[in-house]
């Protein structure tokens, strides 16, 4: 593996422009609107890309191109569900959250049930924060691990993922949401454009045409089923193995991306930060529309790598000397063995772009504005600003701890896909926070007991469920199945604050 002066030369620069970006930015911002809310005068399309990102992240630059290198393409009907809820949050979710003129989305809870109902949401969605954005960080460190040790031992991720954390805490002070925001825009550049050479250079060493290469994944050989298949009904069962479905598109993904964008501060934040409802609605539509085809690019890469390293006979006398040591390094061993110098440093700025905007500052929103204020009220902008940048600091090492414990729990469990493991820590918090949601916003029934109830069945129910039936309920059902308790439950209690609003 080589990665060499140039490409640490590229790398750098890359940090240096994000680190300009935000600083110049940073100078524009003296309220706690700015800072959270970027003055409510993002652009929609910025907000879409910044959305984009988000959603994306580092498991999609390496998890994509695991999954179609390891399966298949029916990945991409998840697509299916992250259509329907980000309808459904467009057009209900987002208008209620501007009426409701908060800096969180948690403000709704406390109009709805009351302040213990908005404590409790806050504090589910920053624990989920935490579990999805620690495994965020995690698969950021994979990569570093190979470039600086050349092999991704436990102790060597360790010291990566410390080092990122540091760059991660770094990088969200500096600017802000509109730092966050801006700079997306430029990683979601470097991400696909990272995806697009990587394409290019696969067909380039790969001595077949295009039509070629179809035949090949149509016909893999052996018993080695069609690597293009899209399309699964889902009927054949709900254990892992049938994950990506028809069914649970509809069933489980809807749910998950419903909890992503209309319950995730992270991801309704940058709604947020548009000038009006509408503006705020249509980045959600454009995040999920531009991210489908960004996400087909890497899919159709691990199809390439799969022709490239697990199809000796098409290769021919191109066919490679070495293998990847599992699935999960295969593109990133691809990068740093294959690609000319100067292009590795660019692949893994895509990569690091995409991998480090962990939704720190949301989360230090989300405990200035729905806990830290609480306590004290009435204090300057500054005095806000400040304690959300000391918030910042500590999540992130929050974040880098849960890092670690996700790099021994990914170990543990090798034959999980990155973006299976991504998505299923997501389940956690999203399956109680989607159920309170759906009784806020389209019931009249709801108690601040019935949702701390909910949320808690919630957790406990996937806990419950990844703890005895990981083998044989794939977890788009655990969603489902987790969402449908809490929602029962929090249906128990009567809605007391219903005349008062």
């Amino acid at each position: 593996m080589h990665f060499e002066s140039l490409d640490w030369l590229i790398l750098g620069g890359y940090f240096a422009i994000v680190a300009i970006t935000g600083a110049i930015l940073s100078r524009r911002q003296t309220t706690t609107h700015d800072y959270f809310l970027g003055g409510g005068n993002i652009p929609a399309w910025a907000a879409a890309i910044s959305l984009l990102s988000a959603a994306l992240s580092g498991a999609t630059f390496i998890g994509g191109p695991q999954q179609s290198y390891k399966g298949d393409l029916s990945y991409l009907i998840a697509n299916i569900g992250s259509i329907i809820a980000v309808l459904i949050v467009a057009y209900f979710f987002v208008p209620v959250f501007y009426k409701n003129n908060d800096m969180t989305v948690y403000g709704i809870l406390e109009r709805k049930f009351g302040l213990p109902a908005r404590l409790a949401a806050g504090s589910a969605y920053l624990l989920g924060r935490v579990f999805a954005s620690g495994a965020r960080l995690y698969i950021a460190a994979l990569p570093a691990s190979l470039i600086v040790f050349g092999d991704t031992k436990l102790s060597h991720l360790f010291i990566c993922i410390a080092v990122l954390t540091v760059v991660t805490i770094f990088y969200t002070l500096v600017g802000g949401i509109k730092s966050v925001i801006w700079t997306d825009v430029i990683q979601v550049a470097i991400f696909t454009g990272a995806a697009i050479i990587a394409i290019v250079v696969l067909l380039d060493k790969i001595p077949l045409s295009v039509g070629e290469i179809v035949e090949v994944l149509r016909h893999p050989g052996g018993e080695t089923p069609s690597k293009l298949t899209l399309f699964k009904l889902g009927f054949d069962g709900f254990d892992p193995k049938h994950t990506y479905t028809v069914l649970t598109a509809i069933f489980g993904f809807s749910l998950l991306n419903l909890g992503a964008y209309g319950t995730d501060q992270d991801l309704a934040q940058k709604m947020l930060t548009c000038k009006s409802a509408v503006s705020g609605s249509r980045s959600a539509i454009g995040g999920i529309l531009v991210g489908i085809p960004v996400t087909a690019l890497f899919m159709v890469a691990g199809l390439l790598l799969y022709v490239f390293y697990q199809q000796p006979a098409a290769m021919g006398a191109m066919a490679p000397t070495y293998q990847p040591e599992g699935s999960r390094e295969v593109f990133l061993t691809f990068i740093l063995r294959e690609m000319p110098p100067g292009m590795p440093g660019l692949m893994l700025a895509g990569l690091f772009a995409a991998a480090l905007g962990t939704g720190l500052n949301a989360m230090s929103s989300a405990f200035v504005h729905d806990f830290y204020q609480r306590f004290r009220p009435v204090k300057p902008d500054r005095h806000y600003i400040t304690v959300g940048m000391l918030a910042v600091i500590g999540w992130g090492v929050v974040l880098g701890l849960f890092a670690a414990v996700s790099a021994v729990w990914q170990e543990a469990n090798p034959g999980t896909t990155l973006i299976d493991f991504a998505l299923s820590v997501m389940v956690f918090a999203y399956s109680g926070l989607v159920a309170v949601y759906l009784t806020a916003l389209f019931t009249k029934r709801g108690s601040s007991a019935s949702v701390i109830a909910a949320l808690l069945v919630g957790f406990v129910s996937v806990v419950t469920m990844q703890s005895f039936f990981a083998k044989s309920l794939a977890f788009p059902w655990q969603m489902f199945i987790a969402t449908g308790l809490a929602f029962t439950v929090a249906q128990i209690g009567t809605r007391k604050l219903e005349a008062e609003n």
